[in-house]
């Protein structure tokens, strides 16, 4: 990730801030982000895009890379969510929602989808900043702990192949555990496989043979 002065953002919003001024919702909805964006630019950011929620989305965050997604989302937070949380169901990202939806009911729901940071009402420009820290920060640490338990289920799979490998060794050829495990490592270490590979190969051939 990126430093945080450096962040590429993408923005997900209407890319209008030009509405009819007979629409006086639309005017404050359109002042409201034009307030954000002041703001991120202020804190240093790169609004790399700004990109509408369509079916096209995915495609678009895949194809620019960000290194987190600003969603200004004035009302129908729920639905814009759904679509910026498929587009990064293949390759996380730190989400940020800055809503006027007081509608709070899914907002547990849209934490455990993957949404870094939930903002309700508005937000002063010189407090984006503060908001966006604090959600990489969180995004990062999530991040390590997923990886670390990750690792370690990873590494308890592995560790039962190996021991099913070794018993399949002892039975067949009648070694010791010490000398099952040595061949598994001397066969790994000749073929540039990890121990766990050779032992998945001599599961599947002991499964093929019966």
């Amino acid at each position: 990730m990126a430093p945080t002065h450096t962040l590429r953002i993408v923005i997900v919003a209407p890319e209008s801030l030009a509405p009819e001024h007979d629409d006086d919702a639309a005017v404050i909805e359109a002042e409201r982000s034009r307030s954000l964006r002041i703001g991120l630019l202020a804190g240093g950011y790169n609004i790399v895009a700004v990109l509408p929620t369509d079916a096209f989305l995915p495609d678009r965050i895949a194809q620019i890379q960000p290194d987190m997604i600003v969603v200004d989302a004035q009302s129908g937070a729920r639905d814009t969510l759904e679509h910026v949380v498929m587009s990064t169901r293949d390759e996380r990202r730190p989400i940020v929602l800055f809503t006027d939806d007081d509608d709070t009911s899914h907002v547990g729901d849209a934490i455990a989808a993957g949404v870094t940071a939930y903002v309700v009402a508005g937000l002063a420009p010189e407090r984006i900043k503060p908001v966006l820290d604090v959600a990489l920060a969180r995004f990062r640490h999530e991040e390590q702990m997923r990886r670390a338990l990750a690792d370690a289920k990873t590494q308890l799979h592995d560790r039962k192949l190996i021991d099913r490998a070794k018993g399949l060794l002892m039975q067949r050829q009648g070694l010791s555990e010490e000398e099952a495990y040595a061949r598994l490592r001397k066969t790994a270490m000749d073929r540039g496989l990890r121990v766990a590979e050779v032992a998945q190969r001599l599961i599947d051939v002991a499964d093929m043979l019966g």
